[in-house]
């Protein structure tokens, strides 16, 4: 016999939410406690608000030759390497600079001129980022490169809650956090976990896994009769101005994350065979991914 529990907390800029079965009240807060700490963890790893951050001070040493890196840093830049070289560049983890530029512009609520877009993309590309496994080190070749997870590191903290969740016992949760959402075994007497995606009219049932959606439903600036969303084409420079919202499954939330941007930047017969490399399907072309728990 096991009971449902559900908690909630901040992290990473976004509401975090843990809904599993554990044997009892105890078994679940002390799991979830775990979990918590898990994504807390991570988000000092991994956030670019944070002057303390991993991330923030691998940026700081760019140009400055290999830096020993973390191996939770190191899996996520690597997932995010492999994708960028895939893609073209389409997913991208070096814009950093794009991405503040772009931050900045929606809170002055004014699109960034054409000089300094250009100026950010001179400090991004993919192929200035040189992962070495062997040693575990990173190295920004351009000085003043920033990185930005964003389209990569929730994914990868919710699948990490899980796999705190399970050192505990718990073997049944999903994990939630702006957008992504991890799977672990179906609630008791259900083929899987029950998922809404605002738009289409099905829900998706699943377990062990990770799911995804990208677009321009929360964050974007409207100017001119034009939307552009948060979401960043790293060729251009622009925000995405199309509209589409992709929602993805794949193995797990880390690289079903990183591919709903490529899905909804390149379109799904071009990333299609990306997806398929990574084991991933497309789950529908518009909407939000949103737990709907039996």
């Amino acid at each position: 016999m096991s009971i449902r529990e559900k908690y909630s907390q901040i992290h990473m800029g976004v509401q975090v939410t843990i809904t599993c079965y554990a044997e009892d009240r105890e078994h679940g807060d002390a799991a979830c406690r775990a979990a918590f700490a898990r994504v807390a963890e991570l988000d000092d790893v991994m956030s670019d608000y944070r002057p303390s951050s991993e991330l923030r001070r691998l940026c700081a040493r760019a140009g400055q030759g290999p830096v020993a890196i973390s191996s939770d840093l190191f899996v996520v830049l690597n997932r995010a390497r492999e994708v960028a070289e895939l893609s073209g560049g389409a997913f991208d983890v070096t814009c950093g600079p794009i991405v503040r530029l772009w931050r900045e512009a929606r809170e002055r609520r004014m699109v960034p001129s054409a000089e300094a877009i250009d100026e950010a993309r001179g400090l991004t590309g993919f192929q200035m980022l040189v992962l070495v496994s062997d040693a575990s080190t990173a190295e920004l070749r351009l000085p003043g490169m920033l990185l930005d997870l964003g389209g990569i590191g929730k994914g990868y903290a919710c699948d990490q809650a899980i796999v705190a969740l399970a050192r505990q016992g718990v073997a049944r949760a999903m994990v939630e956090a702006g957008g992504d959402i991890a799977v672990s075994g179906p609630p008791p007497d259900h083929d899987g976990w029950k998922i809404g995606i605002l738009g289409a009219a099905d829900t998706l049932s699943l377990h062990n896994c990770g799911v995804s959606t990208s677009g321009d439903f929360e964050q974007h600036l409207d100017v001119g009769g034009r939307r552009f969303s948060h979401v960043i084409d790293p060729q251009t420079g622009l925000g995405l101005t199309s509209g589409v919202q992709a929602t993805v499954v794949g193995p797990d939330a880390m690289t079903s994350d990183c591919l709903s941007k490529v899905c909804g930047m390149l379109g799904v017969e071009v990333a299609g065979p990306i997806l398929e490399r990574f084991g991933a399907r497309v789950a529908a072309l518009i909407g939000k991914a949103s737990p709907a728990v039996p």
